[in-house]
């Protein structure tokens, strides 16, 4: 079970965040650190990995730009107790994103994200999708499909599956997404390449990613990393 402990402030804090409650009135179940009466505040939302749970990158919110509303999601599919996925890999060889699990995945994380933005008086250019591993593939499939729902992404150790590379097109709405790439270079759970063609495949239909390669990081989330996230964040609503 894939968990992110890269920051020593996720191990201060883990109790507490074990006790924030869970709440369930959206379609996803999701922990909540927001003022439901703010108006247009910037709304990041955290796409956990697989085998993880909604508690997992809760903590990072203590590391970025406190006047935010941060919410983190559970997967839908459960594993095991504690552990949940967004999709389950079938067949040998690299995932190609070809099942029903991604589509329904991504449905329901697109209902998600459309209520949440409703719900904390939020635009979709002020919503931002932060996701980790599977996190960060269906933060991908979301943005990428549907541009008008979120203002940008960051993908952190992800990448872009090959059945949505091959439905992609250039797309003036997608331009004004804000996409920021993170990746290790020593990633063997999610391989560095993935990171940069990811890069490139965005370059090419003329989005203009902020790509960050961190040497010697594995499939983690590093300090150097969690400051280059925070200052991309700033920089979106300054």
């Amino acid at each position: 079970m894939l968990k992110v402990f890269a920051l020593l402030t996720l191990l201060a804090s883990a109790a507490v965040h074990a006790q924030t409650p869970l709440h369930t009135d959206l379609p996803l179940k999701y922990l909540e650190q927001a003022n439901p009466e703010s108006v247009n505040q910037p709304l990041v939302i955290f796409l956990h990995g697989y085998g993880s749970n909604e508690q997992d990158l809760f903590g990072i919110k203590d590391e970025l730009p406190t006047r935010y509303n941060y919410l983190s999601v559970r997967a839908p599919m459960v594993m095991e107790e504690g552990s949940y996925q967004w999709f389950r890999k079938k067949g040998e060889g690299a995932y190609n994103g070809e099942t029903d699990d991604l589509k329904a995945s991504g449905q329901v994380l697109l209902d998600f994200v459309a209520q949440a933005a409703k719900k904390y008086h939020t635009e979709p250019n002020k919503v931002f999708l932060v996701g980790f591993s599977q996190g960060a593939i269906m933060s991908y499939e979301v943005a990428l499909r549907h541009p008008e729902v979120v203002g940008g992404i960051a993908a952190l150790s992800g990448r872009i599956l090959p059945v949505l590379k091959s439905e992609l097109k250039p797309d003036e709405k997608r331009q004004k997404l804000a996409i920021f790439i993170g990746h290790g270079t020593a990633d063997k759970r999610l391989p560095f390449n993935d990171g940069t063609e990811a890069d490139s495949l965005l370059q090419s239909l003329s989005l203009k990613p902020e790509f960050h390669a961190y040497p010697g990081v594995g499939h983690s989330i590093s300090a150097t990393e969690m400051q280059d996230l925070s200052a991309w964040l700033q920089g979106l609503n300054p």
